[in-house]
């Protein structure tokens, strides 16, 4: 009876709030939002390149794969290795908005990389070069406890690199990333912890990569996650207009008409836990 009645009354309560509220939101023209984050597994002698591209609408719109008229990568530093290897890598659109291609892993390592795009009449522009990164040296599950006591603790140790200045991307699944940098243990070995929340259940695997970047992506990425707030991950796209290195470079564009997004190639290490 009590349920029956708290609801009678909130019936009321909620058709008797009839009046509209209108709220301004932030309006911008719509801009190509490009996920071309590209890991590089050494091992491997070929490298399957996936880049997403999406067109962003008004603030609460919705978001529509973009239908590029051209998109590919070159390395003008790169050697071919034969007569049918090119300087370049040009991707196909294999769903909408996603755009894939091959190439060897070595094309990628060394050199200047430009991603070009042609979308609507305008060019778009990003350079980057090869970031390298360490290997995870341990991953294990922990017994820590955070807030209610139902999280996972996994520990997560690596030895940085003291001939230079590193900075790391940790994609932890589930769209959880971390980023941190050397200053604090340039040379030596870190551990730290993560801690999952109770929506991650023992017998599930998770796979944990370790990723190499330069100082703007991490400036970037740290941005984007602090905007992301952990629920929809920083490769969504964001609530405010975080800018890349994805440059309009069409005659006479508009400073302001640059896309969001980013280009990097880094290296890439995965390990791989099941929870207990």
């Amino acid at each position: 009876m009590k349920r029956f009645i708290i609801f009678f009354v909130g019936f009321f309560l909620f058709i008797g709030c009839e009046d509209v509220i209108e709220i301004d939101t932030p309006t911008e023209p719509p801009r190509l939002s490009v996920d071309a984050l590209i890991r590089i597994d050494e091992s491997e002698p070929i490298t399957d390149v996936i880049v997403k591209v999406d067109l962003t609408s008004s603030f609460f719109g919705d978001i529509e794969a973009a239908n590029l008229d051209e998109i590919r990568i070159v390395n003008a530093d790169y050697e071919p290795t034969g007569p049918s290897d090119e300087n370049f890598i040009e991707l196909t659109e294999t769903a909408a908005g996603r755009y894939e291609g091959s190439k060897n892993t070595a094309f990628f390592t060394k050199g200047a990389l430009e991603l070009t795009m042609t979308y609507d009449g305008d060019r778009y522009l990003a350079t980057t070069t090869y970031v390298p990164t360490v290997p995870i040296d341990k991953l294990e599950q922990g017994e820590g406890e955070l807030f209610t006591g139902e999280e996972t603790e996994i520990l997560v140790a690596f030895t940085d690199d003291a001939s230079r200045e590193d900075f790391y991307l940790f994609d932890f699944d589930f769209n959880e990333y971390l980023v941190t940098d050397d200053g604090f243990y340039q040379g030596q070995t870190f551990e730290f912890s993560y801690f999952y929340d109770e929506a991650v259940k023992p017998g599930m695997e998770i796979n944990i990569d370790i990723i190499g970047i330069d100082e703007p992506f991490f400036n970037y990425m740290n941005q984007l996650i602090v905007q992301a707030g952990g629920d929809q991950g920083p490769f969504q796209t964001p609530s405010a207009t975080v800018r890349g290195n994805i440059l309009n470079v069409t005659e006479n564009s508009d400073s302001e008409s640059f896309a969001l997004g980013y280009f990097a190639v880094c290296q890439t290490f995965s390990r791989s836990i099941e929870i207990e």
